[in-house]
């Protein structure tokens, strides 16, 4: 018997919360029902596997991601947005590491769920629209998001994993990098005769 209130949203949302307080890869069915006071077989009905829950709290923290970057970068450009986009990217990342990692590797998703889910082409839209401010089209759009997704992403996860060990701050060192990444946007290097496809 399904118990009464609980739906794929509320197993999503509890999923999440487990994944934050013990890591994205450490969530359980067995604890995601614990934490709903209900049997770990009430939640088949409403998610296929731990891998579609995965997959559905990737999909919510991308949601939520891409309406908090939304929101900081509304109304500005150039090196504003970019400052607002990477600290709004690194504050989600801080709040929520489990959702945060699924943002990151989001496993299998199922195909119609994904179709239905703003927040990837939101993240997408409002990455491009970021950096169209500096000038950038195709195929130089993508190339700068994949570099923006690196630092950000690759300084995030070493903060959380405790690899900053020097003294200066890493909140000194992130400030100098997006100085660093608006004046390479700002500066961006032509195409190569010749370059790799």
């Amino acid at each position: 018997m399904v118990r009464m209130g609980l739906t794929a949203e509320k197993v999503t949302v509890v999923g999440a919360e487990v994944a934050d307080d013990v890591g994205l890869h450490r969530v359980t069915m067995a604890q995601v029902a614990r934490r709903l006071g209900v049997q770990d077989a009430s939640l088949y009905a409403h998610v296929r596997s731990l891998e579609d829950l995965r997959g559905r709290i990737a999909l919510l923290a991308a949601d939520e991601k891409t309406l908090l970057i939304a929101e900081a970068t509304a109304g500005l450009a150039g090196k504003d947005a970019l400052v607002a986009f990477a600290n709004a990217w690194r504050e989600y990342a801080h709040k929520f590491p489990g959702r945060y990692a699924a943002t990151q590797a989001p496993g299998r998703i199922d195909p119609e769920l994904a179709a239905k889910a703003a927040g990837p082409r939101r993240a997408v839209a409002l990455t491009y629209g970021m950096l169209r401010g500096y000038g950038l089209a195709e195929p130089d759009l993508t190339d700068a998001a994949r570099l923006l997704r690196s630092t950000f992403h690759g300084f995030v996860a070493l903060e959380a994993s405790g690899g900053f060990a020097h003294a200066r701050t890493p909140q000194a060192s992130w400030i100098r990098s997006l100085d660093a990444l608006h004046i390479l946007l700002r500066h961006w290097p032509a195409p190569r005769d010749g370059g790799f496809a």
